[in-house]
């Protein structure tokens, strides 16, 4: 078994093939950065993290200067390329953790739902720091390893389980060979964010979420969005997913960062 699982679109078509849901995600993610950075994003440069088959960076074009999308998975970059690729987007195959791009190239990175899915995101974060310009933002989606029904496999306790009773599970269950995913806590993602301005948005989202574009994950005035805010507001450690932005730095004299 290797560290990465580099078959990922092929295992989940339904979500890296379907346009539909990628724009209704793509409109959150877009409320969210346009609430800090404001609506004019056409001047600025975007990398989408794990881009997969290339439908996310394909929605960001319409409203970013230029996108880059990067994954290991060789076959979902090639569709990528070949389906969306133009003068304004393009796909490469590289690892998250080690791109190869250049220092402060982007204003704003994509990792949507992808640490849990490198060996090491730590290492992950210390690129995407090292790729943003200062200022720049990353909006980073995060699922929590206490999650009742985990994210990818829909599957009850999951990500709390020991990795030789988890890849038992997914075999059981029929969902795959080895449970690869490394879903983090609360306070672990806290800790491997550390080095940005954590901008928080996930309760924001719960209790507007039609000014955000979530209308279909809560309902306003439904009792899904009732018990997600009390459990924001009393047990935040236990909150299923987190939406965050996170902001590196100016230098603190008001100088440019060196890359």
């Amino acid at each position: 078994m290797t560290e990465y699982q580099e078959n990922f679109s092929d295992l989940h078509p339904e979500i890296y093939f379907d346009l539909k849901s990628r724009r209704i995600k793509a409109q959150k993610m877009l409320r969210i950065i346009s609430d800090h950075l404001g609506s004019n994003l056409d001047a600025l440069d975007v990398l989408d993290v794990g881009c997969s088959t290339g439908s996310m960076a394909h929605i960001l074009d319409e409203h970013f200067g230029t996108v880059t999308g990067i994954d290991i998975d060789t076959k979902a970059v090639s569709y990528a390329q070949s389906t969306f690729g133009s003068s304004k987007v393009k796909f490469l195959v590289a690892d998250a953790m080690k791109t190869g791009l250049d220092a402060c190239s982007f204003d704003v990175v994509i990792c949507a739902h992808v640490y849990e899915h490198v060996p090491d995101a730590s290492r992950m974060l210390a690129e995407i720091s090292r790729l943003l310009r200062p200022g720049g933002v990353c909006y980073f989606a995060a699922e929590n390893k206490l999650v009742f029904r985990e994210g990818d496999y829909q599957l009850p306790f999951l990500s709390v389980l020991p990795k030789f009773l988890a890849h038992r599970y997914l075999r059981f269950m029929g969902k795959g060979d080895f449970y690869y995913e490394k879903l983090m806590t609360y306070w672990s993602l806290r800790k491997i964010t550390n080095q940005f301005e954590r901008i928080d948005y996930t309760i924001a989202v719960i209790r507007d979420p039609e000014a955000f574009s979530a209308t279909d994950v809560v309902a306003p005035g439904s009792f899904k969005q009732r018990v997600g805010l009390l459990v924001a507001r009393y047990a935040y450690w236990m909150f299923p997913d987190y939406l965050w932005l996170l902001r590196k730095p100016e230098a603190s004299d008001g100088s440019i960062e060196p890359g």
